[in-house]
């Protein structure tokens, strides 16, 4: 029997995770996130997909001190209804950081509730480097990641746990 422990990454859809707890009614505190996945599912490197918008350099460095490492999406601003959005699509990103790392790690646990990531969780299990796929809102997931359910992990209970407040700030 082994003593190595486990050397599992997490690749996380940022945009995803966050506009999932949003739609719960919190807010989801990262660094808190970021050691409950490391003693849950023994992640040792997480990599932070999101897209990159000046003026948020704050709140880059705060998740870079929180243990995450970023990857960053160049965003593109719109205008809808009078009002400035920015979109930074960070799926393709994702897929390919995590190929790129897949020798690096022994299992993968993915972060997003997005059917988009369908072939690369099958990918994943048929090489069984599939640790789980942690879905932010139980209510809100994609219908293509159903025929995964036994690797599914929901965060919707987790609120007590890994909500920002801030009192613990």
């Amino acid at each position: 029997m082994s003593n190595k422990k486990p050397n599992n990454y997490a690749f996380i859809d940022s945009q995803n995770l966050n506009l999932a707890i949003q739609d719960l009614g919190w807010k989801l505190d990262y660094k808190r996130f970021r050691v409950y996945i490391e003693d849950k599912f023994k992640v040792k490197k997480a990599f932070l997909f999101i897209g990159y918008i000046k003026g948020n350099e704050v709140l880059y460095e705060n998740l870079r001190r929180s243990g995450y490492k970023l990857i960053f999406k160049p965003t593109l601003e719109f205008t809808k209804n009078k009002k400035i959005y920015t979109k930074g699509n960070v799926d393709a990103e994702l897929v390919l950081h995590t190929m790129i790392e897949l020798n690096n790690f022994d299992k993968a646990v993915l972060i997003s509730g997005d059917g988009d990531f369908h072939c690369l969780i099958e990918y994943l299990l048929s090489k069984n480097k599939l640790k789980n796929v942690i879905v932010p809102n139980f209510y809100k997931f994609s219908a293509l990641l159903r025929k995964f359910m036994k690797h599914l992990y929901f965060l919707n209970k987790l609120k007590n746990k890994l909500e920002y407040t801030k009192e613990r700030h």
